[in-house]
């Protein structure tokens, strides 16, 4: 099974996935950023993009590297990743389905304000425009699509415990 953990930069996937990996037995982190970092350092580089889910060999990669830590390892892989383009969520998941691999797609969900001043707060990453600059997508992501293909966990008042807490419990309770 993957527990995919999807939402905004700043949003808290990564602490909240560690977490979560923490309360599911036989569980394992894998950021499927990894994926993307290894084909950003292809010398010479690939085709200019502002974001490396736009290379289409990036889709598939994670597919294929989720499937072979899963048939290596079995139990779970907890993916914190960032996927707000439809049809990039829809490839990885037919090409998940494929495998017979189950995911359960979460959403970690803040309103923009929050969302905001946890960015600028930020004391380990510091402020970043990047993140930022997402806010708005996923916000469009969020009305158009992604809360209808996922469980949305409302982060706002919640801690990265508390948020982990309840997506294992939904995973536990299947």
């Amino acid at each position: 099974m993957i527990v995919w953990l999807n939402g905004t930069h700043g949003a808290g996937k990564t602490t909240t996935s560690a977490l979560v990996q923490q309360l599911l037995p036989d569980s394992r982190v894998f950021d499927a950023e990894k994926v993307g970092e290894t084909l950003m350092d292809i010398k010479p580089g690939l085709p200019s993009t502002n974001n490396f889910q736009h290379w289409p060999p990036w889709r598939p990669l994670v597919v294929e590297t989720a499937r072979r830590v899963l048939d290596y390892t079995g139990g779970t892989l907890v993916m914190p990743m960032t996927v707000l383009v439809e049809s990039y969520w829809r490839e990885i998941s037919a090409g998940l389905a494929e495998h017979a691999i189950e995911v359960r797609h979460f959403v970690l969900h803040a309103d923009q304000a929050t969302l905001r001043r946890r960015i600028e707060g930020d004391t380990v990453l510091g402020s970043s425009s990047f993140r930022l600059e997402h806010l708005e997508p996923y916000a469009e992501a969020a009305r158009t699509w992604l809360h209808g293909e996922a469980e949305v966990i409302d982060t706002t008042h919640l801690t990265p415990a508390q948020a982990a807490q309840q997506i294992a419990e939904s995973v536990k309770n299947g």
